[in-house]
């Protein structure tokens, strides 16, 4: 092998080196990216998880409130109609 040769193939060698670190750093620039994207994305789905956790808390609470008053009312109705039928029973 002369001289031209080897320093043809060292300089290919060396090209061929350059361009595949180059790609390498690129596809790790690539993915650090794409992580970052999905830790942005995640802590917005935990941000939103975290509003309808506080949405559901109030809507029960509303709901327990009223089926409180949907069952004491209906104790105060169910007293108030035998307190009317005691009332239109005739004396004895």
């Amino acid at each position: 092998m002369d001289m031209e040769t080897f320093v043809a193939m060292l300089f290919s060698f060396i090209i061929a080196l350059v361009v595949i670190r180059t790609i390498a750093e690129l596809w790790s620039r690539h993915l650090k990216l794409r992580e970052r994207r999905l830790e942005l994305q995640s802590g917005s789905y935990v941000e939103a998880a975290g509003r309808h956790a506080e949405r559901a808390e109030r809507l029960e609470a509303r709901v327990r409130v009223l089926e409180r008053l949907a069952t004491d009312r209906g104790q105060d109705l169910a007293r108030a109609i035998e307190d009317l039928r005691k009332e239109g029973e005739p004396v004895k």
